[in-house]
């Protein structure tokens, strides 16, 4: 055992030492965008992979760091990417395709793919480790001294393979890991002062949970519902709503025992869940109960941030979410950036967020989601929710936009301009599914995009850009960002993408 601890310490201490090395390099913001590098993209969905299976054709969420390809613009700039399985050339062409003024070739050249060829319920980082060979050929393929690896979320797993490929890993390190959880998200908003909605502590069974939810009640005795939430749960999937309505005669002593009962009653967001499952997960995971915020007009915006290694908070962008499931708790989609009245009040209270991180030693992206309601005065509140200690739903659309265009986020306007001073606005949505897309091929895809003109045009810098088009032909489930000169633009060609693919699949 004593070998063990001294093993864990001493890896522990060589992950560190790379990530000093990182901020040696690549200290300010700029110096990742630009520069001579081997950059790693390593997609793998490392988090709790029970809840991963919620998602329908969830290892095909590897492609949504596709984006990423289009850092080769750069032409000094070299991605190593890694998948479970092969990509489609023809998804790699189409991502290589976007990229102004590099040649095809030139690009291609730069572009190193690799493949476990493992289909499999495990993460992606653990395939990598559980394959030396693999992972000697990435080791000889990048270039040590000019090489970091980026990740969707950081943990022991990637720690790991940053060691043993002895390449620097642009994300938190896994022992931070509490701060992106929904108890740790809590106590960072305290710490930081902004508002968030009243909750339990965290607990690891269901008697605790249900003496934790009476006890939230008896302090907020107006409520009318609580989401109960697990606490590693992601994007909405594992939450589930509590109605009170049903337990309102209840004595205050009466109640935990009551709740505890009516658990089996609870409104689960994800498909398919029950309470057995749940609650078998709460001793694993933990779970919160937390005050339903409740309104007549509320929206869910969310803002995005990094820290670079230097320990620079930089606000990235805004977004309104779009939320669905039985109550709009799960993550569909996004539309930038968010609403006007609110967004700059927004960006301020994700800087708390992102300067406490950055105290505590976290690096790289960052979310903070957030419930707006609007009062009587008109005046918005804002309560904050949960952070994303990660990259997410709201990232690869991002990124699409900045490197497609060049241009920049202004923060004292909280809008994007291309490098014609243009505003951008965008809608994605990882979640556009239908039965009747089933059975489209990538290449049918392409088809219906050259034929309908619903390509990204450099030109005006509008149009489509589709990612996860593995999952259509299984799943019927493709992603897509849809960018104009306004909203209303924005919004019609997503729209357009919608009616053409419905009448291309009429049959």
């Amino acid at each position: 055992m004593q070998e063990l601890n001294n093993s864990s310490s001493e890896s522990a201490q060589q992950f560190r030492n790379l990530q000093t090395e990182l901020r040696e390099r690549w200290g300010g913001i700029e110096d990742f965008d630009s520069g001579d590098c081997d950059i790693i993209i390593i997609p793998s969905l490392s988090l709790d992979q029970k809840e991963m299976q919620k998602v329908e054709g969830v290892y095909h969420y590897e492609e949504r760091h596709l984006f990423s390809l289009i850092r080769l613009r750069n032409p000094r700039t070299r991605l190593i990417y890694i998948t479970s399985e092969p990509l489609h050339p023809m998804i790699v062409d189409y991502y290589l395709q976007l990229l102004p003024g590099i040649p095809f070739s030139h690009a291609r050249d730069r572009l190193l793919l690799f493949s476990a060829y493992d289909a499999s319920a495990k993460s992606l980082t653990q395939k990598i480790l559980d394959r030396p060979r693999l992972m000697e050929r990435i080791r000889q393929a990048a270039r040590p001294t000019k090489s970091y690896m980026v990740c969707y979320n950081s943990t022991p797993l990637e720690r790991e393979l940053s060691v043993k490929l002895g390449i620097p890993l642009w994300a938190s390190d896994p022992d931070l890991l509490y701060w992106g959880t929904k108890s740790g998200s809590r106590q960072i908003f305290k710490e930081c002062g902004v508002p968030y909605p009243d909750g339990s502590e965290l607990v690891f069974n269901a008697e605790e949970l249900a003496e934790a939810t009476a006890a939230l009640w008896e302090r907020q005795p107006h409520l009318q519902r609580m989401v109960i939430k697990l606490n590693e749960g992601f994007s909405g999937e594992g939450n589930a709503i509590l109605d009170l309505k049903p337990l309102a005669g209840k004595a205050p002593t009466e109640r935990a025992k009551a709740i505890g009962d009516h658990f089996h009653n609870l409104r689960f967001q994800a498909t398919g869940e029950t309470w057995e499952n749940f609650s078998s997960r709460i001793p694993e995971l933990g779970a919160i109960a937390e005050a339903f915020i409740e309104g007549e007009e509320k929206f869910s915006p969310s803002v995005q941030g990094r820290i670079v290694p230097s320990g620079e908070v930089e606000i990235l962008s805004t977004h309104d979410q779009i939320l669905g499931g039985p109550d709009g708790q799960i993550f569909l989609g996004c539309r930038f950036p968010a609403d006007e009245s609110y967004r700059i009040a927004l960006q301020e209270l994700g800087w708390k967020v992102g300067q406490n991180l950055a105290k505590k030693g976290a690096l790289e992206r960052f979310g903070v989601d957030f419930l707006a309601v609007k009062q009587s005065d008109g005046k918005w509140d804002m309560q904050a929710i949960e952070i994303n200690l990660r990259k997410g739903g709201t990232t690869h659309p991002f990124m699409a936009l900045k490197l497609l265009t060049n241009g920049r986020y202004e923060r004292s306007t909280g809008l994007f301009y291309s490098q014609q001073g243009r505003p951008k606005y965008y809608v994605a949505s990882d979640n556009l599914k239908k039965e009747r897309y089933r059975g489209l091929l990538p290449n049918d895809l392409m088809d219906i995009i050259a034929d309908n003109q619903l390509h990204f045009d450099t030109g005006t810098e509008t149009g489509s850009v589709f990612h996860l088009m593995g999952c259509l032909s299984e799943f019927g489930k493709v992603g897509l960002t849809s960018i104009g000169n306004s909203p209303q633009q924005a919004e019609e060609m997503y729209n357009k993408v919608v009616k053409v693919l419905d009448r291309e699949t009429s049959y």
